[in-house]
């Protein structure tokens, strides 16, 4: 059949306009060349809230568990709680939240394992933050909550402040129902300890040794109930500890470790994560050395296939949860093809946390806000790599 000329027009333009509205679509989705968004959500919501700082851990039953530090007023406040919520069904559902530790100070930056004995192991920090005016405005705060804060500040004898203040980790061999008690380390770190292939527990953090602060390297041997200091991560020697935050680690395939540290100096143009190995599982460190990623902190896992993948908070424009991928054990990152896991409207966001599902796919949790004019939630981002392929 012969087209008219004005058919074949609108029909080429018909064509162009589905084509763009595929584009469309796929750009919906999170389409590129190396990953697809699948679903991003809220997860937990606390109405006039704050919630920061997640991770999160695959069980060994398929449930996954996210800790966070909810029902904050802000950023820095005396009221943070160490909370988890859980998933059954791969992530597309939560429950309502629980309270793991309500010690008198705030409790922050929570993370969670699993351990190969069914432990759940659940790290985070104490501070006194909130009492101290060089470190929160406190003109700034309205009328009553200052009140409310002085009023508790006040409760805090020395007693209290001493046997609170520190870094922690704390165990429940039921599933999460019980807790037991309190045990100090000496270093923390957002993220937690890992577990090695040997069954250790491996604690990269920042703390302190010979009465200095350092990047101390933890272990257990015993599922978490004692730890012991084995090593310290060494600096350049034009670099100062000042600038070095939040590390996490992971074991390769061939038992090298990879750590990466949050790295702020004054000039945010070098805000590239550190990093350092160790090939004698963690007796000894490389001095620590740039990558190419702009971001912090960092949360590392070793996907099925081997390779690395670290997550990290992007605080500048565009403002942005972001991923990047090793396929050489942490050698190199593959910067030029890095992984917008979800966008933000400002800069009080991050520190994203990622599993890989059975299927192949990742979930990550992270922090940010939702809606303008809302204080932050946890939300999570369901997402694959479009290739697994080493």
């Amino acid at each position: 059949m012969v087209e008219t000329s004005g058919f074949a027009a609108r029909r080429r333009i018909g064509t162009l306009l589905a084509a763009l509205v595929l584009v469309a679509g796929a750009h919906a989705l999170g389409e590129n060349t190396v990953a697809t968004i699948l679903s991003s959500k809220v997860i937990c919501k606390q109405s006039g809230r704050y919630i920061g700082w997640p991770t999160i851990a695959k069980r060994g039953n398929g449930e996954l568990v996210a800790v966070f530090s909810g029902d904050r007023d802000a950023h820095v406040c005396p009221w943070g709680k160490t909370q988890m919520v859980r998933s059954t069904d791969g992530g597309h559902t939560w429950s309502e939240p629980v309270t793991i530790n309500n010690t008198p100070l705030d409790d922050r930056d929570a993370g969670v394992i699993e351990t190969k004995s069914g432990t759940l192991l659940v790290s985070w920090f104490t501070s006194l933050a909130f009492d101290n005016p060089k470190q929160v405005d406190w003109q700034r705060l309205p009328e009553d909550v200052l009140t409310s804060w002085k009023r508790h500040s006040a409760k805090l004898g020395p007693e209290i402040r001493e046997e609170w203040l520190g870094h922690w980790v704390r165990r429940s061999t039921d599933s999460g129902q019980t807790w037991g008690r309190p045990i100090r380390t000496n270093g923390s770190a957002p993220h937690g300890p890992i577990e090695l292939s040997d069954g250790r527990l491996l604690f990269v953090g920042k703390g302190s040794h010979e009465g200095q602060r350092a990047l101390t390297v933890e272990e257990s041997c015993d599922d978490g109930l004692t730890w012991r200091l084995v090593s310290t991560v060494p600096l350049p020697d034009d670099e100062s500890m000042d600038h070095y935050h939040e590390p996490h680690a992971a074991e390769t395939d061939n038992g090298r470790l990879v750590a990466l540290f949050r790295y702020q100096p004054r000039d945010s143009a070098q805000c590239l994560l550190r990093q350092s190995e160790s090939a004698d599982a963690g007796a000894t460190w490389s001095v620590t050395h740039p990558t190419p990623i702009w971001g912090y902190p960092p949360h590392l896992v070793r996907l099925a296939n081997g390779w690395l993948l670290v997550a990290y908070g992007r605080r500048k424009p565009p403002f942005s949860e972001r991923a990047c991928i090793s396929k050489d054990g942490g050698n190199t990152w593959d910067v030029e093809h890095e992984i917008t896991v979800a966008d933000a409207s400002s800069g009080d966001l991050g520190y994203p946390a990622s599993v890989q599902l059975d299927d192949g796919s990742i979930f990550s949790v992270y922090y940010q806000i939702d809606q303008p004019g809302e204080k932050t939630c946890l939300m999570g981002t369901h997402w694959r790599l479009n290739t697994l392929a080493p």
